[in-house]
């Protein structure tokens, strides 16, 4: 089987999606080959998403901030699942993406936006890395040779699926 490509898209690009690339990237062997982006990006990646992947042994060094024009251009590289992760990027209308990629929304709560001291906020990253970690780890689950509509509706339960996080369907153009 060849390698996937799974976008995770998130409006800033600072925190969920720059979290779950790294989770996936960590996890996905060779089956899967993890990217992020957003519609309006940070100049750089929250500072406390990247202390928390340090911390978890993930290598940050490699991770920035982007724009998923990065990933809808004629020399990019095909993506095979496009996943958004906050509600923002939920309502927004989405690339054309070349291939016709699988497309789930895992809704996952803004830990950038909780308000609060250092320790308060640095849970909310917690909470926010245990969710994305519990649904790779499902996606991980799924039969290897899973394609098509059943592979689409098998990423949208696992962003369904009542965890703590927020739900909104995706919305294609």
């Amino acid at each position: 089987m060849q390698t996937r490509n799974a976008l995770f898209l998130c409006t800033h690009n600072s925190a969920r999606s720059i979290l779950a690339e790294a989770i996936l990237n960590a996890k996905g062997g060779s089956r899967y080959r993890a990217f992020s982006a957003g519609s309006s990006p940070k100049t750089a990646p929250n500072p406390f998403a990247l202390k928390l992947l340090a911390k978890k042994g993930h290598p940050t060094e490699h991770l920035r901030s982007k724009s998923w024009e990065e990933f809808s251009g004629p020399k990019a590289s095909q993506m095979h699942i496009i996943m958004t992760v906050c509600d923002n990027a939920a309502g927004e209308t989405c690339p054309i993406w070349p291939g016709r990629p699988a497309t789930a929304h895992w809704g996952i709560s803004d830990p950038s936006a909780v308000e609060g001291d250092e320790i308060m906020r640095a849970q909310a990253f917690e909470r926010a890395y245990a969710q994305l970690a519990q649904r790779i780890d499902r996606l991980l689950a799924l039969p290897a040779e899973l394609e098509g509509g059943a592979f689409t509706e098998a990423l949208r339960r696992i962003g369904s699926a009542a965890d703590g996080a927020t739900h909104r369907a995706i919305s294609s153009a």
